[in-house]
Order: structure tokens, then sequence, then C-alpha cells
């Protein structure tokens, strides 16, 4: 009963078994104090954007204005051509005057940086579009990065520099606006973690009215909070996030019903992108898995993402011990992006707080990214290989049909065995590096050391209970 407090053991579980979180947290040493600093972690952020910036510099200097030429620079951007097709550069106010693609705070963060430059010279006002929107993202990047430092405990501020480092997200940091909606998520999950559920449920809110991605935060939130009996707190959350979406969307969705709407239209009505595996199965023509009708693809997506969502409920509500918040949130998070029609390569943004909170271990996440890496760069090489057809071009000529599959597969395998690594550590929590220091959920907020309430038992006796009665 001493160890259900911490969601360790189910009140009818034995006492007197020995585990390593029992003896109190292992304190990190002063070296990962020093790099868990405010100051370091800023300056960290600092140089990943000013890199991401620098990527972006051949573009900058003219070649977003040749289609082949972004991409053999691998500089490209949403941003830049979004300012004009977007309707942007002619005055053109986002939803009400031009549907646009994304959520309203998107469409928001838009129109102020279309303000901002409203007074440049024309021949560059677009470029200067993307500079404004690159600064705005790159204090979101500082944003995220110190929430994750937040989030993740007093002793474990130093995995935000598996952040503010991270090689995918230097890469894709100024691809689209997926910054705003990293910032506005990990903030949701640092002030959740400060059991501040009005500000975590108003964050995530906003988040949600950026990107939808952030959704997966609540159904990880309701069953931990089910399985801790924490109604309440997760109550409060969600009506507080129901009431920071509603006051962003609500004022554009009586305005511009239309306009508001587009995004959802447009969501439903885009076939398998790159980047998905439904993409490879369309273009392999796998039977039934590469049915090219837009109906039964959207079917077969929802039915695989409700089947992998279910079996995350169920390894929620019967693991030996609570799982911790971000290891649900990745988990959920990378099946909705494993079986997803769309996989676009910033996306990553998305995963890296989570999986540096989920699993703060260096080498699988190396090779993650390393995987993302090279997407980054294939998909960049894939699209001059189909736009030149078959002829040769000046300078790099990109990459094949195979080639871009294998990197598509790659990192596919790598986000799923990140995610087999985070559920071994859900079933045997004594692998799990965070809980071996001897902590229970440093980013759960009121489950941190919560008792269990409520759990489905598979078995009729647990693991421990069989090793306990064997010796």
């Amino acid at each position: 009963m001493e160890n259900a407090r911490q969601g360790a053991l189910p009140p009818d579980d034995p006492p007197g078994v020995p585990f390593d979180w029992e003896e109190g947290p292992a304190r990190p040493g002063p070296l990962l104090f020093a790099l868990g600093g405010t100051g370091v972690l800023v300056s960290a952020t600092v140089l990943g954007m000013v890199l991401a910036f620098a990527e972006k510099v051949p573009c900058r200097s003219g070649a977003w204005y040749s289609y082949t030429k972004q991409f053999q620079d691998a500089c490209y951007t949403d941003i830049f051509p979004l300012y004009y097709s977007e309707g942007l550069d002619a005055g053109k106010v986002p939803y009400t005057g031009h549907p646009v693609e994304y959520p309203v705070l998107i469409g928001g963060a838009m129109q102020v940086a279309a303000w901002l430059v409203r007074n440049v010279g024309p021949a560059i006002r677009g470029r200067e579009f993307f500079d404004v929107t690159a600064g705005l993202l790159a204090l979101c990047a500082l944003a995220g990065v110190l929430a994750t430092a937040r989030a993740a405990g007093p002793d474990g501020r130093w995995q935000a520099l598996m952040v503010a480092l991270s090689p995918a997200l230097i890469l894709s940091a100024f691809i689209n606006w997926d910054l705003i909606a990293m910032a506005l998520t990990t903030l949701g999950i640092a002030a959740w973690a400060a059991r501040r559920g009005v500000w975590a449920g108003i964050l995530l809110g906003l988040g949600v009215a950026t990107k939808f991605y952030p959704l997966a935060v609540f159904g990880p939130l309701l069953l931990l909070c089910l399985r801790a009996g924490r109604w309440r707190d997760f109550a409060t959350t969600l009506a507080a996030a129901v009431g920071a979406w509603l006051a962003v969307d609500l004022p554009v969705m009586i305005a511009a019903p239309s306009g508001w709407a587009y995004f959802f239209v447009f969501s439903k009505d885009r076939g398998a992108d790159w980047g998905s595996v439904w993409y490879l199965f369309e273009h392999f023509n796998v039977p039934v898995l590469g049915d090219f009708q837009l109906s039964v693809l959207n079917g077969m997506t929802a039915v695989f993402l409700v089947a992998v969502f279910a079996a995350i409920a169920v390894l929620a509500l019967a693991a030996p011990r609570r799982p911790r918040l971000p290891q649900l949130c990745f988990l959920t998070l990378a099946a909705f992006l494993i079986t997803n029609k769309v996989w676009s390569p910033q996306y990553v943004i998305w995963l890296v707080p989570l999986a540096v909170l989920a699993r703060p271990r260096l080498w699988p996440y190396a090779l993650w990214q390393l995987t993302e890496v090279g997407y980054f760069f294939g998909i960049w090489g894939y699209l001059i290989f189909v736009d030149r057809g078959g002829s040769v071009i000046a300078g790099y000529n990109g990459i094949s049909t195979g080639w871009y599959f294998a990197l598509l597969l790659a990192r596919l395998l790598a986000v799923a065995l990140l995610g087999a690594y985070v559920v071994r550590d859900i079933l045997y929590p004594e692998r799990d590096v965070v809980r071996a220091r001897g902590l229970d959920d440093p980013a759960g907020g009121v489950l941190d050391h919560a008792e269990d309430r409520f759990r489905i038992r598979l078995a009729p006796r647990s693991r421990r209970a069989d090793a306990a009665s064997a010796s």
C-alpha cells in the first residue's frame, strides 16, 4: 500500500518487493545540472535557430524562385509561397478574404506578419514576410525548449538540450508554422506539470487552434486521470481548453464560415501524400491497402488509428504501474503519424519534445534523428527526380523512387522502434530511465505519486506477485 500512492503497485499487490525507485531519487551529476541551466538552454536554442535560418539562406538569395533549385539547395519553405498564394501580398485577410488550409491561429500569425511588412517594397516583401515569421517561430522554439525543461523536472532539465539541438528540428524549423503549435503544447504540458490545470487547458486549446495534433495530449490525460481518479482535474483542463479554442475559433466561424471550414474540408479531401505509408501502398498498388478511392483511404486510416488507440488505452489502464504522461502522449502522436495519410517532414517538430520526455536516452533518439534527417533530404531529392521526368538537369538530379521509399520506411521504423522502447519501459518500469532515478512522473502534475483508483487486470496475479511467491 505504501507504493500505491506512486501508482507503482495496485492495492492488492504484495508489499516488500524491492524496486529501484523505492530507494529515493538519484541526483544527476553537476555536469547535467549545468547543462540544464536556463542560460545554456537559451544559448543552445539561439544557436539552433541561427543554423535553421542559415539553412534557408540559399532560398532567401533567390533559390525559391526556381522550383528545382529550392529542392537542390534543400531550403524549401511553405512560408514564402503561401504569402502570395493566400493573397496576403494583395491585402487579403485570412478566412474572410481568402480560405486558408490551416487552423485560425496560423491564419492570425500570417496576418500579423503580413501587416508588419506592409510598407516594405514589393520586390522584397515576400522575403521579409519569411524573415518576420522566422523570428516569431524562433521565439516559439525558445518557449518550447524552456517548457520542456520545466516538464522534465528539476533533475531532468538537461533533457531540453536534446530539443534545442535536435538536427531534424533545426532543419525543419522554418518549413511551416509548426513551432507555434509545439510551443503551445509543451507550455500546456509544463503548466499541467506545475498543477495549473486551467492554464494547461488554455494553452493546449490554443495549440489545437494552431494545429490539431495537441489533441494527442487529451486522450492520455483522460486515461491517466481515470486510472488515478482525478476526474475533476481533467474536467477543469478540458473545459479551459474548449473555452480557449472557442474564444479564437468562434469569431472566425461566425464571420467567415466557409473560410473557417476550409481546413476541415481540405483535410478530409486530401489523398495519400508524401511521407505516409499509404502513399507507398498506392505507388506500388498494394492490394486493398493501395486503394486510390478517397473514401476507402479515409476509412482504412480511421480503422487502423482507432485500433492502435484502443491498444494504447488498454496499455494505460492495465500496465503494472501507471504510465508517465509523456510516454502515452508520445505513443498517441506516433500512432497518429504512422497511420495518417500525410506525414510532412516538419511533423518531426511535434514529436521531438515528447520523445525526449518519454525516453531521454541518447542512442535510440540519435538513430531516429538520423532517419528524420535522411528523410528531410530525401523528399527534396525525390521531388527533383519526379519533376525532371527522366531528363538530366544541371546540378543535383535527386534520388530515385526506390531510395525515397527506403528513407520513408526507415523513418517509420525508427519511430515505431522508439514506440516499442516506450512500451517496454511502461511494462517494465524498472527499465524506465526516469523512474530508475526514483522519480514517478515529473510532467504528471496531480498524477505524480497519485494513488491508483482504477486498473484493468488482464491476469489474476501480477508478475510481481508471482515473483514474490516464488521467493
